[in-house]
């Protein structure tokens, strides 16, 4: 006899045992108390256990991959390095200037394909920028994303044709692209902390109960990681005459990480909490963290030596990346557990119960 694809999870059943009369106490697993009141006997019921319907999550997992994690980190890194690129230009940096802007543009494009990649068809990523839905963080994002990476393109092509020393062929185009580098640059450094931002509502904006749990918190990791990565990534590739500014943006970035972090897991439910310190994502983390420390410590201490400046560059963009994919990781852990859905909403009930808070539509005065 054929089964359906549900039937396929349906756990062995137990034998029934056969009742040996009406009269007899019932067993001690379903025992009966009197209430002090003398009234009749009360249930005592067993602590239930957290499973779910045929051991299935009670919360579906989104399909991504760890192209999306590697679509965290590059977009962060773009964004802020359109921010150093543009202090640099103010501050008359040329070679920091330069190498932000390329990165800028390279992090962004690169970043891009990850989404592209994870999405299937590139048509797909195409569709999404046929309407502007408010409510989706996926619409908005994709709109801000093509918005920073025609800026940031701009502001690129300035410097590839500079470099080049006018060989590209550009024609009566270059005098325009001459009027526009400003503005361009200017575009791409204000949408910078947002894209590197909307991640986090991308993905707290979900079910999965450890990234919701988040929501509050979570872009500002997010902005302090892609500061601490894009000045990592200038310390990485400019000589230490023109860092100065990458330096501090660095420094700035691992203390508001370091305390965004903290601050975020203190806020969050302690059940939640659990998918960012255990397994891979734990570790990820933890040495997230460490490699933060590291760096900072390099930056203060030898940030205007070549090689120590290069190191800590590297630790600090290293640790950018392990936070991107930890937060990623533990959200798509959490979802595994019945347990991270379950006592949370039970914690909550329980709080709003003790405010005194049971006449709305979440509690009961039952």
């Amino acid at each position: 006899m054929s089964v359906s694809e549900y039937d396929n999870y349906r756990p062995p059943e137990e034998p029934r045992r056969k009742r040996k009369g009406k009269g007899r106490r019932r067993a001690s697993g379903s025992a009966f108390r009197r209430g002090g009141d003398g009234s009749r006997e009360m249930p005592m019921v067993p602590e239930p256990e957290f499973t779910s319907y045929y051991g299935r999550p009670i919360v579906k997992a989104p399909p991504w991959e760890a192209q999306i994690g590697a679509y965290l980190f590059l977009g962060g890194l773009a964004g802020g390095s359109s921010i150093l690129a543009f202090g640099a230009e103010l501050t008359g940096r040329p070679l920091l200037r330069r190498n932000m802007r390329l990165s800028a543009l390279a992090a962004a494009s690169l970043g891009t394909l990850a989404l592209v990649s994870d999405l299937g068809r590139p048509e797909r990523f195409l569709n999404m920028m046929r309407t502007i839905k408010p409510t989706s963080p996926m619409s908005l994002g994709s709109w801000l994303l093509a918005y920073y990476a025609t800026h940031a393109g701009f502001a690129a092509a300035a410097e590839v044709d500079r470099v080049t020393h006018a060989k590209l062929p550009l024609g009566p185009l270059r005098r325009v692209l001459r009027l526009i580098e400003r503005p361009a640059a200017a575009g791409a450094a204000v949408t910078g902390a947002p894209l590197a931002a909307y991640t986090a509502v991308l993905l707290s904006d979900t079910a999965v109960p450890t990234w919701n749990a988040m929501h509050k918190d979570l872009p500002f990791v997010f902005v302090s990681s892609a500061s601490l990565a894009a000045g990592g990534l200038a310390m990485l590739t400019t000589p230490v005459t023109e860092t100065a500014p990458a330096r501090t943006f660095a420094l700035v970035g691992v203390a508001g990480e370091f305390a965004a972090m903290h601050l975020m897991k203190q806020r969050m439910d302690p059940v939640v909490v659990e998918p960012l310190e255990q397994g891979r994502p734990g570790t990820w983390l933890t040495w997230s963290e460490r490699l933060s420390l590291a760096g900072a410590a390099g930056t203060i201490l030898g940030g205007r030596r070549r090689w120590a400046a290069a190191l800590s560059g590297a630790a600090l963009m290293a640790s950018s990346a392990l936070t991107r994919f930890g937060v990623f990781q533990a959200g798509k852990d959490s979802v595994k557990d019945p347990k991270y859905t379950v006592e949370p909403q039970r914690n909550r009930l329980a709080k709003r119960r003790a405010a005194g808070i049971v006449d709305d539509s979440i509690t009961t005065a039952g």
